[in-house]
C-alpha cells in the first residue's frame, strides 16, 4: 500500500519544528509541525535550543491535548497558551496564531511564516507577539478568540505557534535566518449547519497481466477523495476485486483514512497481487467514513478493466487452427482416393438410379420426346 501518514489523534498535544533557510534579510517560510510537547531540536553546530507548547490555563496546564471549542457565531473567549523554555539560557519566541490544512500525504499543517491567516487563525489575538521566557521556566500567556459573527458553521482548525527566528552563518560563511516552530492545535466548531460529507471523486485501476495465468498478476486501485462537508472526517476503506458476475477474487484490509478538513483532499493506492487474468476486473472502492460524533453511511465507487488471460487465448487459437489444418488435410486426402465424406456428390460418370439410362432418363421419357426406341438386335 502507497501513500498513508497517519497522525494520532490521542497522542501530546501537536507541536511543529520546521527548519527552512534563506538568505539574510528575509524570513525563511515556515515548517511543518511536528507533534506538540516534543521539544524542538537543535540546529547542528548551534547551542541546545528546546522548548515545549501545551494547552494551559492562568494557572499552569489543564490537561488538555488541542485547544477545542464549540462557539456561536460572535463569541468570545480567553484562554492560556503554555511556552516552556527548556534550554539554559532565555529565549524571545514570537507567539501568533494560524491557520490549518490536510497536505496531500494526510497531514495535518500549518501555513507557513510568510502567509497571512485568513480563517480561525486570524480570530486569535495576543496582546503583544514577543515573549521572552527565562530557562526553565514556562510563561503561560493569555489571548482572545473572538468568532465573527459571520462565521460559516462548521469546523475550523489551525494552530497557536511560538517560533524562533535566529541569524545563522553556514560552513561556506553565508549568512541565513532559521525559523524553528512548534504549534498546539486548535479545533473550532462554530455552531449552525453542520453537514458532514465526503465523496470518491474517482477510481482508477490497472492490470500487470502476467505470463503465467496461474501465478496471478498485480491489480493496482488509486481513488482520490474529498471533504465537500464542513465538519472533518475520518473512517476507513477497502477495495475489493471482483471477476464477471460479481465473483469476488480479493479484497483488501479496511485501511485508516487520516483526517480530513472541510475541503482537504487525499488520494489512496492498493497494490493487490495474486489476482488472476480473468477477462474484466471490477475494483470496488468501498468507504466508511466517520466523524468526531458519529459514523456516515457508506460511500461505493467502481472502475473496471480488461485482464484477457493472453496465454490461454494463445493457446486456444493454437488449437483451433491445427483442428482447420487437421480438417482441410484429411478432406484433400479423401477427394484424392475418390472416397468423398458423406454428404458429397456423386460421380457424374457413375448411374445413381440403375432405371435410369446414361442420359439420366428412362425408355419410357425417352419414348414420349420422340426418341426413337431399342430394336431388337440386328433388326434394320
Amino acid at each position: 500500500m502507497s501513500l498513508v501518514t497517519l497522525l494520532s489523534r490521542t497522542g501530546a498535544t501537536l507541536a511543529a519544528v520546521l527548519l527552512t533557510a534563506a538568505l539574510a534579510p528575509p524570513a525563511a517560510a515556515a515548517p511543518t509541525p511536528s507533534p506538540a510537547g516534543t521539544p524542538a531540536k537543535p540546529t547542528p553546530g548551534a547551542a541546545a535550543t528546546r522548548w515545549a507548547v501545551q494547552p494551559s490555563g492562568p494557572d499552569g496546564p489543564t490537561g488538555r491535548n488541542y485547544f477545542i471549542y464549540d462557539l456561536a457565531p460572535g463569541s468570545t473567549l480567553t484562554d492560556h497558551v503554555g511556552v516552556s523554555n527548556l534550554s539554559d539560557r532565555p529565549l524571545t519566541f514570537q507567539v501568533y496564531g494560524t491557520d490549518a490544512y490536510t497536505t496531500t500525504d494526510g497531514a495535518f499543517a500549518l501555513l507557513p511564516a510568510d502567509q497571512a491567516a485568513t480563517d480561525v487563525g486570524s480570530w486569535i489575538r495576543f496582546d503583544r507577539r514577543s515573549w521572552t521566557v527565562p530557562p526553565g521556566r514556562r510563561a503561560d500567556i493569555p489571548f482572545r478568540l473572538s468568532v465573527p459573527a459571520n462565521a460559516t458553521p462548521g469546523d475550523h482548525a489551525g494552530g497557536v505557534i511560538a517560533a524562533i527566528a535566529q541569524a545563522r552563518t553556514t560552513a561556506d560563511g553565508q549568512q541565513v535566518r532559521v525559523d524553528q516552530r512548534l504549534a498546539a492545535r486548535v479545533y473550532l466548531r462554530v455552531n449552525g449547519d453542520i453537514r458532514p460529507a465526503v465523496t470518491i471523486e474517482s477510481v482508477r485501476v490497472s492490470y500487470d497481466n502476467p505470463v503465467n495465468p496461474a501465478a496471478g498478476g498485480d491489480a493496482v486501485v488509486t481513488y482520490r477523495l474529498r471533504n465537500t462537508g464542513n465538519v472533518r472526517v475520518g473512517g476507513t476503506g477497502t477495495v475489493a476485486v471482483n471477476g464477471p458476475f460479481g465473483w469476488e477474487l480479493a479484497r483488501t484490509a479496511p485501511v485508516d483514512l487520516p483526517e480530513l478538513l472541510p475541503g482537504a483532499v487525499f488520494t489512496v493506492t492498493e497494490r493487490i497481487t495474486g489476482v488472476p487474468p480473468v477477462l474484466r476486473l471490477t475494483a470496488e472502492v468501498d468507504l466508511a467514513p466517520t466523524t468526531v460524533d458519529a459514523a456516515l453511511p457508506p460511500v461505493l465507487r467502481s472502475a473496471a478493466t480488461w485482464a484477457p488471460p493472453w496465454l490461454l487465448l494463445a493457446l486456444l487459437a493454437v488449437l483451433a487452427g491445427w483442428s482447420a489444418l487437421r480438417w482441410r488435410r484429411r478432406s484433400t486426402a479423401a477427394r484424392a482416393t475418390g472416397t468423398e465424406a458423406p454428404g458429397t456428390d456423386a460421380d457424374p460418370g457413375t448411374d445413381a438410379d440403375p432405371g435410369r439410362t446414361p442420359a439420366g432418363r428412362s425408355p419410357a421419357a425417352r419414348r414420349a420426346a420422340g426418341s426413337p426406341t431399342d430394336s431388337p438386335a440386328g433388326t434394320p
